[in-house]
């Protein structure tokens, strides 16, 4: 699945136009998006960039899954009025409209709650959502960054209303960061909701990162200030630099590794990645020839182990 975070504040449009073609071409059809994207002072300029690049015609339209979300405050200046963020019925109402303007479509296939809303009752939420879907302007509904009792909560007030529901939750989930594990996951599964993992490679820091520090080479991460917190523990190095280790046992590079893990997981539809260059795409292509044989697993878990099930995980 294509993550599109980059395009505007750290890939230009032409080369964004580029990587989206290339991913249609390899078979990369689910394009994930934010209404928010773009960078602090460009927010919607993503979703402008995938705009021009449906403009261009031939298909592309058609051919693409279109996600994008709603949550984030848009004003240019970050003051919230009410109704000017979050899940309020308007909000929802201008912030669809908005981005279908951005998006030069008349639909979205996947209109993603980009976080839960704590004074929105999820009654007023789905109000919202059916309306837009007798509309035709959204075919189904996501969650992002959502507990399992919010899941659970926004599944079974839709079907009170006799409304489908959400069908997809995007959480942060890989080897680093497995606590989806112990609620987030299950309850994905129990309703029927497909799992979109974001930061598969936890920022970089599965991507081979100490390799990169030690040949001098320039290290970027989305995560910035966190990435370096951790690898200032010595604990969580040791750990990083065990990975790294094992990857090179088997030959294999450590980004291919992350992602063709979170593929082996169960609930797991596909990870997000959020390429920048159209190498990084190349890169994240090879995942999906990627197999990890059982020995190599059991030293993943070694490494990085799972925090179990709910409740077993905390209770007896």
């Amino acid at each position: 699945m294509l993550g599109t975070m980059n395009f505007g504040e750290h890939t230009d449009e032409p080369l964004g136009h580029e990587i989206m073609d290339a991913a249609l071409d390899a078979g990369i059809n689910f394009f994930d998006t934010a209404n928010v994207y773009g960078g602090r002072e460009s927010k919607g300029r993503t979703e402008e960039i995938i705009g021009t690049w449906f403009a261009k015609g031939g298909g592309r339209r058609d051919k693409t899954v279109l996600a994008t979300k709603v949550w984030a405050n848009m004003g240019p200046d970050g003051d919230v009025w009410p109704n000017h963020d979050k899940l309020s019925a308007l909000n929802i109402r201008r912030a669809v409209d908005a981005s279908l303007r951005r998006l030069d479509t008349d639909y979205i296939d996947v209109y993603q709650f980009h976080h839960i809303d704590r004074a929105t009752p999820w009654e007023e939420i789905w109000q919202a959502m059916d309306v837009l879907v007798r509309q035709g302007k959204i075919l189904y509904v996501g969650s992002s960054n959502f507990p399992g009792w919010d899941i659970a909560r926004a599944n079974e007030t839709a079907a009170r209303r006799g409304s489908l529901g959400l069908v997809s939750e995007q959480c942060l989930y890989n080897l680093f960061e497995r606590r989806a594990e112990m609620e987030v996951i299950p309850a994905a599964q129990v309703y029927g909701l497909g799992v979109i993992p974001w930061s598969p490679l936890h920022g970089g820091l599965l991507g081979g990162v100490l390799r990169k520090e030690r040949e001098g080479g320039v290290v970027r991460s989305t995560s910035g200030q966190r990435s370096a917190q951790i690898l200032a523990d010595a604990a969580q190095r040791g750990r990083i630099q065990a990975y790294e280790d094992l990857c090179d046992k088997h030959g294999m590079e450590p980004g291919d590794v992350g992602l063709a893990w979170l593929l082996t997981r169960p609930g797991v539809t596909g990870p997000i990645v959020g390429p920048r260059t159209q190498a990084q795409l190349d890169s994240a292509l090879r995942a999906v020839e990627s197999e990890l044989s059982e020995e190599f697993l059991t030293g993943l878990e070694e490494i990085f182990p799972g925090p179990g099930p709910s409740p077993e995980a905390f209770a007896w």
